[in-house]
């Protein structure tokens, strides 16, 4: 018998109605489907490094994956070496020491770590400082928290740097958690030991759990710098690294954190029901990345500077303007006045030059008038994409 029902109407949680698909995930399929069509989009979107990890990385996980052992479900806290790894290397290039038995946990990424983190301080209703322009994630995991969400205000007007006044006029006994970037992602501001020092000072006097994401320190910069490298932050502060940037490793998802034991340990309590650790051959191989020398470091840094120059042509042909003191994967420049916005620029360069650049609105308000052009595609590719633009512009 066909018995016919109207079916209840059914909806997602209110958490997915309050955020948006990512936008490079949204972007991305526009572009593939103009590439269907025969376009050949040219990206300077995303940052994800196109280059390949160093040749000791990969022999290690070949040979770590051939060995019938190494296929199980591993420690929620990843294996001994790779965390003793980790910690030799925050020595080596940061002066930091920790302590590999519990003042480390590897991560599957650093924006898997935004959420553990997240889940691990923040109450519903609970008060988040997020910065303006920053890491669309902070903002999306926060919502999925049900946190509330104060922005803290960046500009070129305070060289992207926290007005620490202005955060001091906020209702701070709601505040719980504070998100800090720097190297900063999307406009390449180094960090300071100035800056981190007043971070720290701001919170502790507010009780604030203080997150530095710090995965661009190696990139283009000449003095990597740790938050935890200040007197006592780690009372009060959690870092988070990755190898994605920094070792050419990204779909890897090799990340970390780093902080005092009892964070780390209600950290892992999150994360031990989230995910099942991480495979052993990559973990493995993990540790030969973090054992390189400094002329790795360099050999990518000099590819990134060539295609920098590339990019900041670019700059100039849109007639953008940008700081030459940028680090990170990214030149941030800003886009000229007669110009509407940083979207209306981009979808004109994607579909008049067939090349796709960042729209600064994505990472906040404060970037409206800015776009982003990432240094993760060829030089040959990138001096294609100026000569479009060039052609574009004489039409």
């Amino acid at each position: 018998m066909n018995v016919k029902m109207k079916s209840k109407t059914i909806c997602p949680a209110h958490r997915v109605s309050d955020i948006k698909e990512y936008y490079f995930s949204r972007k991305l399929k526009e572009i593939a489907k103009l590439n269907a069509k025969g376009q050949n989009i040219i990206s300077l979107g995303i940052g994800g490094p196109d280059r390949m990890p160093s040749t000791d990385v990969i022999e290690t996980l070949v040979a770590e994956a051939r060995k019938p052992g190494n296929h199980s479900y591993q420690s929620y806290t990843g294996i001994p070496e790779l965390r003793k790894a980790y910690s030799n290397w925050y020595d080596k290039w940061y002066g930091v020491n920790l302590d590999s038995e519990n003042e480390i946990l590897p991560l599957i990424g650093s924006k898997e770590g935004i959420l553990h983190i997240t889940l691990a301080f923040i109450n519903p209703g609970d008060g988040v400082l997020v910065p303006n322009p920053g890491y669309p994630t902070y903002t999306s995991v926060s919502k999925l928290a049900q946190a509330e969400i104060y922005y803290y205000d960046l500009t070129g007007g305070n060289g992207w740097m926290p007005d620490w006044e202005q955060l001091e006029k906020l209702p701070l006994d709601k505040i719980k958690l504070m998100w800090l970037n720097y190297p900063h992602m999307p406009t390449g501001t180094p960090a300071t030991i100035d800056l981190f020092e007043k971070a720290v000072i701001f919170a502790k006097k507010h009780g604030i759990v203080l997150v530095n994401d710090n995965p661009y320190s190696f990139i283009l910069n000449e003095k990597p710098l740790s938050l935890l490298q200040i007197s006592g932050a780690k009372e009060i502060a959690i870092e988070m690294n990755s190898m994605s940037k920094s070792h050419n490793m990204a779909g890897w998802r090799m990340g970390m954190l780093a902080s005092n034991p009892q964070f780390v340990e209600w950290i892992l309590k999150v994360k031990s029901n989230i995910d099942s650790g991480q495979f052993k051959p990559a973990m493995l191989a993990a540790i030969k990345g973090l054992e390189a020398d400094k002329d790795w470091y360099d050999d990518v840094n000099n590819i990134y500077r060539e295609r920098r120059k590339i990019a900041e042509d670019i700059m100039a042909e849109l007639n953008c303007t940008y700081n030459p003191g940028q680090s990170g994967l990214f030149v941030w420049g800003r886009i000229p006045d007669n110009v509407a916005g940083s979207e209306v620029m981009a979808d004109k360069l994607l579909h008049e030059a067939r090349v796709f650049v960042t729209p600064g609105f994505i990472f906040g308000s404060n970037g409206d008038r800015y776009i982003r052009i990432s240094l993760c595609a060829t030089a040959e590719n990138m001096r294609i994409a100026l000569q479009r633009i060039k052609e574009t512009n004489t039409k």
